[in-house]
């Protein structure tokens, strides 16, 4: 399912530029928009390939988890790498903590990072706030996150 997400937003992008689609995309945005339009399929989700399974979470949602988790993994890996995971989760809760009172009031009004957060800690840490998930996560969610 994120694969056709990742797809749309591809779409977006490229007629946001005002740049052509690639015959891919050109494609599979023609043959989705295709079954619908032929009422192969009851809505555009389905047409698309974006329907959440029964009790599943929205797929905007199960994004923005996979973007945070990312970043903080990122974070993890060049900032804590020499250390134990249960000390890693410790200090990046103790950094996501202190960013979410004294930044990310400010910050989270902007459009893109800040340019002066570029190869730090704080890039990460915009990252998993700017994706919209949950944060700061629990000392014990991030050793579980850290650890797969």
């Amino acid at each position: 399912m994120l694969g056709n997400i990742e797809t749309l937003y591809a779409i977006h992008s490229r007629c946001m530029g005002d740049l052509p689609l690639t015959p891919d995309l050109r494609n599979w945005l023609a043959n989705s928009l295709g079954r619908y339009l032929a009422h192969d399929c009851d809505n555009l989700n389905e047409a698309f390939g974006v329907i959440q399974g029964h009790g599943g979470i929205p797929w905007w949602r199960e994004r923005a988890i996979r973007q945070r988790d990312a970043a903080l993994r990122a974070l993890s890996r060049e900032a804590f790498g020499n250390i134990s995971v249960y000390s890693r989760a410790r200090a990046i809760a103790k950094i996501s903590e202190r960013y979410q009172t004294t930044c990310w009031p400010r910050d989270r009004l902007l459009d893109e990072m800040p340019e002066r957060y570029q190869g730090t800690p704080k890039a990460h840490l915009w990252r998993a706030f700017a994706s919209e998930a949950k944060m700061p996560v629990s000392e014990r969610r991030l050793r579980t996150l850290l650890s797969d």
